[in-house]
Parts: C-alpha cells; structure tokens; sequence
C-alpha cells in the first residue's frame, strides 16, 4: 500500500504486484492505481459473456455497521428499507443527502443477525463512511471502516461457478441464501454447512454467506457488475495474492484446450456493465441528480417514515415529468461510430432534449448503445416510449438512434 499521507498518490491494491507480474496496463480510477487491461479490452469482454473472467475490485470500500439497531440506522441512513433484507440477502441502495442529490450508489450484504456490509464505490468509501458514522449516531450500533484491510476479487461468467467449485471448500447453509436443494446427492460438510460446489450451486442472486476458499474465510456473494452469473469473494488484504493464485491456477479449460479463466481490467468492466445497463457513478448518477432522475424509482423506499433525504424525494417524485426533471434512457444505433459520453441528444425537429451518460460499440451486440439522461417524453408520461427516434450529435453529425428498453443484453438463462 502506498502511504495515505499524500492524496495525490493513488493507492495500490493488495493484489498490485499480482498485476505488474501479468504485465496489465493501469489507470488511476478512485484514487486507486488499477489494472484497465492485461491483453486487450475486447478479449477480456468476450472472455467473460462466454467464459470467465476474473476482476481484482479491491478499490471498492466495505463498510460494517453492526450493532442492536444497525438495520434502524441503514433505514434511517439509505434510501432502501434495510431492515427487510434476510440475513444472507443483500440489496441494492442509495445514500443522498438532504436535497436528494446522489453520494453514491452501494450494495449492502446483512450478514448476520445484527451486522451488515456496506460496499461503496472506491471514490466515494471514505465520504460514505464519515456519513454512515454521523448518519448512525442516535441508533444502537457501531461503524468500522474495513476498506484498507478487505481485498475483493471477482469471477463472473457462464463458467464462474465452475471454476470456483475447485477453489471454495464450504459455506454456511443459511435458508434465505438457498435455493432449493436439487435432488439428494448435495453433501454436508458439517452442521449447517454446505460443502463448496453446493453451496455455489445453491447460492441465490444478491446472497452471501461466510465460507471457505483456499483455505481462508472470504465471505462469498452472487453479485456483479457484468450482467453474468458470477461471485464476488471478499477476504482479508493479507490473503488475496493467495486466493488469486489458487483461482487462476484452476486445471479446468476450453474445447480447445484454452484457459477458461481469463485476467479482466477496468476497460471490460465498463464496457460489460454498459451493455447490461447497470449505471456507474460520475455518469448515470451524480450529486446533481435524484435516483428519480436516474429512473431508479424502485429503489427508493418512501412509505419509510423518515430517512435522510426524504422530503426532497417526495417533492422530486411528486414533480415527476415536470420541466427540470429528467429520466435515463437507453438507445441503439446503427453502424459502427457510438455516441460517447456528453453527446447531445435531439428529437426530430433538432430540439435538445438532454445527454449521453455513457456510450460504446457494444463488444458482443455488434451496434453502438448508449444511455442518456434526457427531459421527460411528457408531463403525462414521462418515460420516452419504446421505438422512438431520435438523434446523436456526435462532432457534428447526427447519428440515428432508437429509443429501446434495458438491459441491452440479458445472458442466457
């Protein structure tokens, strides 16, 4: 790690020395000195839609808030009901502040009775934390800032469970977190404990239990941000250059013989996010903007009697389609040149309507995609309808674009 003391210097993982010796190209990204590529952006993107791909996402922070009332103060700290969240479940949140502008978007994991993880992004960990502290001061629980002793290693892809099934020995068998068994071969490892291709194979979406990988405790999550199934392990800072190593020494490999698991950087990351539609924050979501504006209206809970930033959300929700106000929306086009970030939107008579948030070739859809925060369709109906046509300024030429629904890409079920 590089010394906190000079807020210039980006950071580096636990797994830095992991990605110098693979030769990976780096950006600074969140304060963080991260691997953007090891061989190519498009390999790595293919390599997880059709395989596996394993990510280092150790920049990410985590947060625990545990404690008696840590579920009244998430409530009272988020945007989400927490204190509806099994334990062994997890959920997507938001924190904003007063005005209902967006700090940041997070995932949060209860993962035991009283204690929960909270996961922001790498840019915002250390002003969530400060927040999560003030936000929690009148509840019975306590926060601690894990973020520079957690290590987060990612394997995502139709192949991910596959390649950690020689990696994960055990895991706890909590009922929330479970499918249903299948059949009546699935092995004990002990009371209430699943053994390691049981548990991964029974592991639900947006669940996490503590488990056994290579011999460490990691606690073991069916999430991502790539639109696969996939796990993200999380593990103590010491532990992750050998967990790294027992995961891409996996002895399993393709048709042709080829390695199943392939080093993934920042560069895939994005672009798999984008086609799976799933916002990045300083794109899609800002401090400027609500989750209304975002249209992530689902995930803000105001039947909560009080939250921070609630009543600026019900004024926001109760303007919803008014001028000012703004919704995401995801388009297509056509050809080969894509409408990159900051683009200008237009409708059919040349009228600015908003713009690109994020926008690229899609690696596996083969046309550009974008998303676009845009001014309502209408004050009636404020999402733009499906199939509509519009335009994208990109250096003075008007690209045709389509207005269609997300995810631009589902994976096969």
């Amino acid at each position: 790690m590089t010394s906190p003391a000079d807020p210039q210097t980006p950071r580096r993982t636990p797994l830095h020395r992991t990605h110098l010796e693979l030769e990976a190209v780096f950006t600074s990204f969140g304060g963080w000195d991260m691997p953007l590529r090891y061989e190519s952006d498009l390999v790595e993107h293919r390599a997880v839609r059709t395989s596996a791909g394993i990510f280092d996402l150790s920049h990410m922070g985590e947060v625990k808030v545990e404690g008696p009332g840590a579920a009244a103060a998430l409530d009272h700290a988020l945007v989400g009901r927490i204190s509806a969240v099994a334990v062994g479940r997890a959920r997507y949140s938001m924190m904003v502040d007063e005005e209902g502008g967006i700090i940041d978007d997070l995932i949060v994991y209860h993962v035991g009775d009283e204690e929960f993880l909270v996961v922001p992004n790498a840019s915002n960990r250390a002003r969530v934390a400060v927040e999560l502290v003030g936000r929690c001061s009148g509840f019975d629980a306590r926060v601690t800032d894990m973020s520079l002793d957690t290590a987060l290693i990612a394997v995502q892809g139709p192949r991910a469970q596959e390649v950690l099934g020689q990696v994960v020995e055990s895991g706890a068998a909590i009922p929330a977190a479970l499918r249903p068994a299948q059949g009546s071969g699935e092995e004990d490892c002990g009371p209430d404990v699943l053994c390691g291709k049981g548990i991964l194979a029974r592991l639900r979406y947006y669940a996490a239990v503590r488990a056994t990988a290579a011999g460490h405790s990691i606690l073991l999550a069916r999430t991502g941000y790539t639109g696969e199934d996939g796990f993200e392990l999380f593990c103590g800072a010491e532990d992750a250059e050998d967990l790294w190593r027992v995961i891409t020494s996996s002895t399993i490999t393709g048709p042709g013989g080829d390695a199943v698991l392939t080093p993934c950087g920042l560069a895939a990351r994005d672009s798999l996010r984008l086609e799976a539609g799933m916002p990045l924050y300083g794109h899609e979501l800002a401090p400027t903007i609500t989750p209304f504006d975002a249209s992530l209206d689902a995930i803000v809970a105001l039947d909560k009697p009080d939250f921070v930033g609630r009543e600026a959300l019900a004024r926001r929700q109760a303007r919803r389609g008014s001028p000012g106000t703004q919704v995401l929306v995801a388009l297509v086009g056509q050809g080969r040149r894509a409408a990159r970030t900051g683009s200008t939107i237009t409708d059919d008579q040349g009228k600015d309507l908003g713009t690109v948030t994020s926008g690229l070739l899609s690696p596996t859809l083969g046309h550009p995609i974008a998303l676009a925060r845009l001014a309502p369709y209408s004050s009636e109906e404020p999402d733009w309808p499906v199939g509509t046509e519009l335009s994208a300024n990109v250096r003075g030429r008007l690209l045709p674009m389509r207005v269609v629904s997300a995810p631009f890409y589902s994976r096969p079920r």
